[in-house]
């Protein structure tokens, strides 16, 4: 077993977890070895912890190479973390996407274990990492956004002619078929007919128990846009992404490199306002912190604007928007990091405030 970090004179200790149990294990570990590059190690000691697919924790040794080159094991890795383990670290780095890391379940984890990180907390991870509930609170907060329907697996595999039927009365072609907890366009398809739609609910169903199914906006233009901060939470300017495919799924993402983006976007500057102002509004919906990237879509037709979905620990690879829109607004990389690690403690301080007993 590892011992404690040895705290050096004026530094930060910092755990960067990565890996995790999810499907987007592999977009994590492209996302920590861009942030292990960027992290001023004159100001930080850096400690990388990594999560297999089995849920193991590696301490020792070199984490990332273990995940990436090994089969994923090391002799040493232990199911939970324990407080010797974690013992000295100042603040958590999860750069973890998906289930079992933003989903709230490491946050919880966390906050058990007084330990400061960066993100947005129990409720906000768990909210948005829900396209199904965290749509339902941005509809009650009054933010547009584009018809949907939400299916379980049960009802798909219990009577999907019937699912398609409905689905067909509700919405109009194309539809987006997705996992309701993932990310990283895991598990996404688009629908252009019946054929397509009935093999999109089965790969969105291999992938989660609640598929979430939304109508398509003709002529889309994808915007995205970075936000930071806690209760004064602050917007990047805009980008917008053009997918080398139909649409911007996890090949175009990570794989074959033919998507592009226009950062800032070429829209309005009234457009630029209402999307940096619907924002903020939707991180504040599900009281974010930290930090998070929205998404929306535009009609190129109507002009309208649509609020897609909030990420809340969106990719941070070298090609990935939250870090690439922020360096577009004036902070880079490494500056970006030593702000959020900034609002992690921020945080957990105003946290720590609270009083745990009445008398």
């Amino acid at each position: 077993m590892t011992n404690p970090p040895v705290p050096q004179k004026n530094k930060l200790q910092i755990g960067v977890l990565f890996g995790g149990r999810s499907g987007e294990h592999d977009v994590s570990l492209m996302s920590v070895q861009s942030v292990l590059e960027a992290l001023d190690r004159d100001r930080y000691d850096i400690h990388p912890i990594g999560i297999d697919k089995s849920g193991r924790w590696i301490f020792e040794g070199d984490p990332l190479e273990t995940l990436v080159c090994g089969d994923g094991a090391a002799e040493n890795a232990s199911l939970w973390p324990g407080p010797k383990q974690l013992a000295g670290i100042d603040v958590i780095l999860p750069i973890l996407h998906g289930t079992y890391g933003e989903d709230g379940t490491l946050q919880g984890l966390l906050d058990l274990s007084g330990i400061p990180y960066v993100g947005c907390g129990v409720l906000a991870s768990s909210l948005a990492m829900d396209k199904a509930i965290s749509k339902e609170v941005f509809k009650a907060h009054g933010l547009v956004q584009t018809p949907w329907a939400v299916v379980f697996r049960s009802e798909w595999q219990g009577v999907p002619e019937n699912v398609l039927e409905h689905l067909e009365n509700s919405l109009a072609y194309p539809m987006f078929t997705k996992p309701a907890n993932l990310g990283s366009s895991v598990g996404i398809s688009c629908a252009t007919d019946r054929q397509g739609l009935r093999a999109g609910m089965d790969e969105a169903s291999l992938f989660d128990r609640k598929i979430v199914v939304e109508q398509g906006v003709a002529n889309a233009r994808e915007i995205e846009i970075s936000v930071l901060g806690n209760d004064d939470p602050i917007a990047s300017i805009p980008g917008e992404i053009i997918p080398g495919n139909d649409f911007y799924d996890y090949n175009a993402k990570y794989i074959d490199g033919t998507s592009d983006a226009r950062i800032p976007a070429p829209i309005s500057e009234e457009q630029i306002a209402t999307i940096q102002e619907m924002a903020v509004r939707a991180f504040r919906a599900v009281d974010g912190s930290g930090l998070a990237r929205v998404d929306f879509l535009i009609d190129d037709a109507s002009g309208e604007i649509y609020l897609n979905e909030l990420n809340t620990m969106p990719g941070f690879t070298s090609i990935s928007m939250y870090p690439k829109l922020w360096a577009a607004s004036g902070m880079s990389y490494t500056a970006l990091l030593d702000k959020l690690i900034e609002l992690a403690l921020e945080r957990h301080a105003d946290v720590s405030r609270n009083r745990t007993t009445f008398a």
